[in-house]
C-alpha cells in the first residue's frame, strides 16, 4: 500500500470499485463465507490447553474451597446425604461444563470467539434481528461474517421471518442478551469476593485464635491490592498463572486420591445415580434448598465459553476432559472421604483434609489460584463491556489496552473502582461465604439460563439442527437449570438479592444507553440533508474552500448528517477536502483490515467530497491515531485512483463497497465472484492478482493474470486529484464532531420523558466525551452541538 506522504502510482497497490445496486435478497444466496483457517499443530494445541488453565479454569477450579460448606450450612448429619451430595456434584459436572459447554456450546464460537455477545452476533447475522443501527447488506460480504440462506417453509425460515417481523420479540431477545451481560458483571463482582475470603479463611484451621474480623481485614487487603494492579494488565504476570493453576489441579487432585485412599474408598460408589434419588427420597425439602450449594462445584463454567476466544476450541476440549475434569472429581471425591469419618470438620472441609506437612504450602497455593481466578473474572469483564460499548449497548468509558499482542486484554478504570467497591462492601457486609455464595449462585445459573435460551436459537437459525434435538437439549438442560434457580431463589434473603440487584441495576444503565442511542441515530437520520441540495451549492458549496482536510464525524452511513449544513450556515468556510466518516460496529468479532473502509464520492470530483464509513468487529480496536488518518488517506487515494462514479450519478445512490471487484471477465469465459481485493503483481507487467477471501484462506491466493487497458487521459485527472488529496493532508486535518442532545418532546409519557431527560441525560453528563472515545485531539477538534426532541 502507498504511503501516506506520497500519491499512489501505478505500480502501487491497487484496487477497483463496483457499484452495488442489487437488493439484499439478491445477494444473499452469494454472502461468502471465510475460508478455515490452517488447523494448529498438535503441540500447538497442547501448549495452548497448558496455557488455558490460568485464564479459563481458575474460577472453576477453586470451587473445592467453599462447595461443602455451603451445602450443609447447618452441619452434616448422615453420610447418606454425604453421597447424594458428592452424587449430584459428580453428575452436575458432568452434564454442565463437560456436556453443554465443552461439547455442544463450545462449538457456537464466533470466529473462535464466545461469551453472550457471540452468541447473539451470529443469530443477527443469519437473521435481521440486531438493532444496532446504519446497516447495510454490504456488510455482510465481509468474510467474517458467515451465514447462510434458510428454506422459508421450514421451522427455522419461519422462526427467522417471525422473529424479523416481530418487534417485540427483538426487544426481547436485546434484553436477554443485556440481563446475560448484567449477571456476568455480578459474577466479576462476587467471584473475588468469594473466592479470596474462602481461600484466606483457611488460616483458622491451623491458627484457630485467628478471629473472622482479621480473616475478613486480610481478605479486603488482597481484594484492594488485586484491583490496585489491574492497570498493569495481565501480561507481565500472565506467565506465572498457567504453571500456578497447574499445580493447583494436579495437588488437589493428589490429596483426593490420598484422602479417599486412607479415609474411605466406598464413597466411590457415589458414582452410581441412585444416591441422587436416596438424597431426594428422605427429605426432599432440605435437599432441594442445598442444590444452591451443589450449584457452586460449577461456577466458573461460563468461562470455558467466554474466554475460548484467547487459544482455540480444541485446546480448551482437550484440557477439561483429560486434566481439569479429573483433578476436580478426585477433589471432591477425596473431601467426601475425608468427611465420612469426620463430619463435623464441614465447615472447613477443603483445608481440614490437607495432610498436615502440605498445609502451609496448599494454603499459599489456594490464595494465589483464588487471586488467579478473580484476576481470570475482573479481565472477562473488562473484555464484555468493551464488546458492550462497542455494540451501543453501554456508555463510552475510557479503555485502556495493556498489551499490544493481545485486544482482549483491556483495563477500564471506571469500573474497576466501581468493582472493587462493591465487592469490599459485599466481603464486609456478608461477612461469610455462606450469603455470598447464595448471591453467586444466583448470578451464574441465570447466566446459563441465558446462554440455553440462545443456543435454541443458534441449533436452529445457525446449525439448523433436527427438531428433535433442539427440544431435547432445550428440555435437559432448561429443567436442570430453572430447579438450580429455584434453589438459590428461595434463599433471596439470605444474600440471593444481591445479584438480581446489581443485575437490574447493570440492565436500567445498558437499557438505557441503548435506546438512548437509538432515539439518537433516529432523529439524525429524519434529519439528513438531501444530496441534491449539496449538489445545487456548487463547487464551492457557496463557501470559501480552505486548505486542508475535514473529516466531519456522524452516526450515518448513509446520507449527509445535518451538523453539515448547521456548520455551513454558522462559518463561513469549509476545507478544500471533507470527509464525512461513520465509524460504526457490526455483529462480528473483528474486521479484517483490507476490509475496514468503505468510500464513495458524493457529487462531481471538483466537489471533493467523500464518504467513508469505518467498519470494527465488536473485539477490535478504534483508535483515531496518524495510523488511523494515514490508513484512511491512502484507501482513499486509492478509491480516486478508481475513477468510480459519484452518488448522483449512481442507480444505487447510498453506499459502494471499496476493495470490490465488478466481476471482471476472465480469459476463460468466466467471471470472479464475491468479495476480490486486486493486486498489481509487478509494476513492470500488467498482471494482476486476485485475492479472494471468500474461497481461500489469508495465506492462499489464486492467480488469474488478464491485460489492463489504461487511458493515459484517465490516469492524468486521477494522479491530479491524488496530488490534490495529498497536499491537502500537508496542510492539515480538523475533526469536526457533532454533539446531538436528544430531549423528550413535551406531549411524551412519563416513562420516556424519565429516561430520555433523566437517566440518559445522566449517562451523557457522567460517561467520557465521544472525543475522547475517539482519541481526537482537542487542537485539532471543532465541536457542532444540536438539540433535537424526540
Amino acid at each position: 500500500m502507498a504511503e501516506a506522504s506520497q500519491p499512489p502510482t501505478a505500480g502501487n497497490l491497487f484496487e477497483l470499485n463496483m457499484r452495488l445496486d442489487q437488493p439484499l435478497d439478491a445477494e444473499a444466496e452469494q454472502l461468502p463465507s471465510s475460508a478455515e483457517p490452517k488447523a494448529p499443530s498438535a503441540f500447538t494445541t497442547l501448549r495452548f490447553a497448558f496455557q488455558s488453565l490460568g485464564i479459563v479454569y481458575g474460577d472453576l477450579g477453586t470451587s473445592p474451597l467453599y462447595v461443602y460448606h455451603s451445602t450443609f450450612p447447618d452441619g452434616l448429619t448422615e453420610k447418606e446425604d454425604l453421597m447424594g451430595a458428592l452424587s449430584l456434584i459428580i453428575y452436575l459436572l458432568l452434564l454442565i461444563p463437560l456436556l453443554k459447554y465443552t461439547f455442544i456450546v463450545m462449538k457456537a464460537n464466533d470466529n473462535g470467539q464466545g461469551g453472550t455477545f457471540s452468541l447473539y452476533s451470529l443469530i443477527c447475522r443469519h437473521a435481521r434481528v440486531d438493532t444496532i443501527p446504519s446497516q447495510h447488506w454490504t456488510d455482510r460480504m465481509l468474510t467474517t461474517y458467515q451465514s447462510h440462506v434458510l428454506d422459508e417453509k421450514s421451522v427455522a425460515g419461519k422462526t427467522k421471518h417471525w422473529l424479523e417481523e416481530n418487534t417485540y420479540a427483538q426487544k426481547l431477545l436485546v434484553l436477554l442478551v443485556l440481563f446475560g451481560t448484567s449477571m456476568l458483571i455480578g459474577d466479576g463482582l462476587l467471584t473475588p469476593a468469594i473466592s479470596v475470603l474462602s481461600s484466606v479463611g483457611g488460616i483458622q484451621v491451623n491458627k484457630p485464635q485467628v478471629n473472622d474480623d482479621w480473616v475478613l481485614a486480610l481478605a479486603c487487603i488482597i481484594l484492594v491490592l488485586l484491583f490496585s494492579v489491574q492497570r498493569f494488565g495481565t501480561g507481565k504476570v500472565g506467565w506465572f498463572f498457567a504453571p500456578a493453576v497447574f499445580v493447583w489441579f494436579l495437588s488437589i487432585g493428589l490429596i483426593g486420591i490420598y484422602n479417599i485412599v486412607k479415609h474411605d474408598p466406598v464413597v466411590l460408589k457415589a458414582f452410581l445415580p441412585k444416591y441422587i434419588f436416596r438424597y431426594f427420597q428422605g427429605h426432599a425439602k432440605k435437599s432441594w434448598v442445598s442444590l444452591g450449594g451443589i450449584l457452586l462445584s460449577i461456577t466458573g463454567t461460563e468461562a470455558l465459553y467466554a474466554d475460548v476466544g484467547h487459544f482455540t476450541v480444541s485446546s480448551v476440549q482437550i484440557a477439561f476432559p483429560f486434566f481439569v475434569l479429573p483433578c476436580l472429581l478426585a477433589s471432591y471425591v477425596g473431601q467426601a472421604a475425608y468427611l465420612s469419618k469426620h463430619p463435623g470438620d464441614v465447615t472447613h472441609a477443603f483445608y481440614r483434609s490437607i495432610p498436615e506437612p502440605v498445609y502451609w504450602p496448599m494454603f499459599v497455593v489456594a490464595t494465589v489460584a483464588a487471586i488467579i481466578a478473580s484476576q481470570a473474572t475482573i479481565t472477562a469483564t473488562f473484555a464484555t463491556i468493551k464488546q458492550a460499548v462497542a455494540l451501543g449497548c453501554f456508555p463510552r468509558v475510557k479503555l485502556v489496552f495493556t498489551s499490544s499482542k493481545h485486544l482482549g486484554q483491556v483495563y477500564i478504570p471506571e469500573i474497576n473502582w466501581i468493582l472493587m467497591v462493591l465487592c469490599i462492601i459485599i466481603t464486609a457486609g456478608f461477612r461469610g461465604t455462606i450469603q455470598i455464595g447464595n448471591a453467586y449462585g444466583i448470578a451464574v445459573v441465570a447466566l446459563m439460563l441465558v446462554t440455553t435460551m440462545l443456543m435454541i436459537l443458534v441449533m436452529l437459525l445457525v446449525w439448523r439442527t433436527n427438531l428433535f434435538f433442539i427440544i431435547l437439549f432445550a428440555t435437559v438442560f432448561m429443567a436442570v437449570e430453572l430447579v438450580l434457580l429455584s434453589s438459590v431463589l428461595f434463599k433471596f434473603k439470605q444474600g440471593g438479592w444481591a445479584p438480581l440487584v446489581i443485575g437490574g441495576l447493570c440492565l436500567a444503565v445498558m437499557f438505557t444507553w441503548h435506546y438512548g442511542m437509538l432515539k439518537k441515530y433516529e432523529v439524525e437520520q429524519q434529519n439528513k440533508v438531501p444530496v441534491s441540495w449539496i449538489l445545487g451549492l456548487g463547487p464551492c458549496l457557496g463557501l470559501v474552500r480552505v486548505p486542508g482536510i475535514g473529516f466531519i464525524y456522524s452516526e450515518l452511513a448513509h446520507g449527509v448528517p445535518s451538523i453539515f449544513s448547521h456548520f455551513m450556515t454558522h462559518l463561513p468556510a469549509i476545507h478544500a477536502v471533507v470527509v464525512f466518516v461513520c465509524v460504526k460496529y457490526l455483529p462480528v468479532n473483528i474486521v479484517p483490515e483490507e476490509e475496514r473502509f468503505l468510500f464513495r464520492r458524493i457529487g462531481p470530483k471538483e466537489f471533493r467530497l467523500y464518504r467513508c464509513v469505518a467498519r470494527y468487529g465488536y473485539r477490535d480496536l478504534h483508535k483515531r491515531d496518524d495510523k488511523f488518518e494515514d490508513n484512511l488517506i491512502s484507501n482513499l487515494s486509492l478509491y480516486i485512483m478508481q475513477n468510480c462514479p459519484s452518488e448522483s450519478t449512481s442507480v444505487y445512490d447510498e453506499g459502494s463497497v471499496s476493495h470490490v471487484v465488478e466481476s471482471p471477465l476472465l480469459p476463460d469465459g468466466q467471471s470472479t465472484t464475491g468479495m476480490q481485493s486486486i493486486r498489481e503483481l509487478s509494476s513492470g507487467t500488467n498482471s494482476i492478482e486476485i485475492t479472494s477471501p471468500a474461497h481461500t484462506s489469508k495465506n492462499t491466493t489464486q492467480r488469474v493474470r488478464f491485460a489492463i487497458e489504461q487511458v493515459e487521459s484517465e490516469t492524468e485527472v486521477e494522479d491530479e486529484d491524488v496530488a490534490f488529496l495529498q497536499e491537502a493532508r500537508r496542510a492539515g486535518i480538523v475533526h469536526i464532531l457533532g454533539d446531538v442532545v436528544i430531549k423528550a418532546k413535551s406531549h411524551s409519557n412519563i416513562g420516556k420523558k424519565f429516561l430520555i431527560d433523566y437517566m440518559y441525560a445522566l449517562l451523557q453528563r457522567i460517561c467520557r466525551e465521544n472525543s475522547a472515545a475517539l482519541n481526537i485531539p482537542h487542537e485539532n477538534l471543532l465541536n457542532v452541538g444540536q438539540v433535537y426532541f424526540v
